[in-house]
């Protein structure tokens, strides 16, 4: 889709408008191999050329970030250190946001992006696209919790919870969880209905994307459409 020139490269260089028509007016930019100093000019992103680089535009941006705990799922808060805190200052001029949330206890994976129908389709309770957890407990997971799960569990309020998977990790003070919905607090309030109660929760897993060993806690890598389908494919396209 064409647009206008100052707008492209003001996004994709992430600088603002003014600096922008800066660039063109110096010369420095070329459509097409020639130089346009037009910031109005209406063209496509693979046309443009800044100092003779090829100007990569892009219309969302996903990352995948290792959530330490302390910090906040929220694009912003007045007291706490957010995610999209940790990530900003390489996306300059990008509206992003969690897309699904970890209590501020919990660690592992959170996807931010600005791309808000891809939000919605990993977090629709339609889409089912299943979130793997890793969790340390004060009392052991028996056989008993695991069928209890699979059959769904239902809390105390009364809510009942769709299927799911918890399998025992040695004594059983340690299990991984596989949910198929998002519900506040879910994973504790689903083991305190068998007196059992959470010490740490840490996200592995959404879809088929897993967090990689080697990205540290606060480390962030931006996604590519190869890994953004192991999401997609994984359960969206069955529904």
């Amino acid at each position: 889709m064409n647009q206008r020139l100052d707008k492209l490269i003001s996004e994709g260089l992430g600088i603002s408008r003014r600096d922008a028509k800066k660039l063109i007016s110096k010369g420095r930019v070329h459509i097409n191999g020639e130089i346009c100093r037009d910031p109005r000019r209406k063209t496509r992103p693979q046309d443009v050329t800044v100092d003779g680089k090829a100007l990569q535009h892009e219309e969302f941006v996903y990352i995948m970030l290792n959530k330490p705990a302390g910090v906040v799922s929220a694009s912003r808060d007045k007291n706490d250190i957010t995610v999209v805190d940790l990530v900003k200052d390489d996306f300059p001029r990008r509206e992003l946001f969690p897309a699904g949330r970890l209590d501020k206890t919990s660690t592992g994976l959170v996807l931010i992006t600005d791309d808000g129908k891809f939000a919605h389709d990993i977090l629709s309770p339609k889409k089912h696209v299943p979130k793997t957890y890793f969790v340390t407990v004060d009392k052991p997971v028996d056989e008993f919790v695991v069928k209890e799960f699979e059959k769904g569990v239902t809390l105390a309020d009364g809510s009942v919870m769709k299927s799911a998977q918890i399998y025992p990790i040695g004594d059983g003070l340690s299990a991984r969880i596989v949910l198929h919905q998002g519900v506040y607090h879910q994973i504790k309030r689903m083991l305190g209905v068998y007196g059992i109660g959470v010490n740490s929760l840490h996200r592995s897993a959404i879809g088929g994307l897993e967090l990689p060993q080697n990205l540290m806690p606060g480390e962030y890598m931006k996604l590519d459409s190869r890994q953004l389908l192991k999401i997609v494919n994984h359960h969206l396209t069955k529904n």
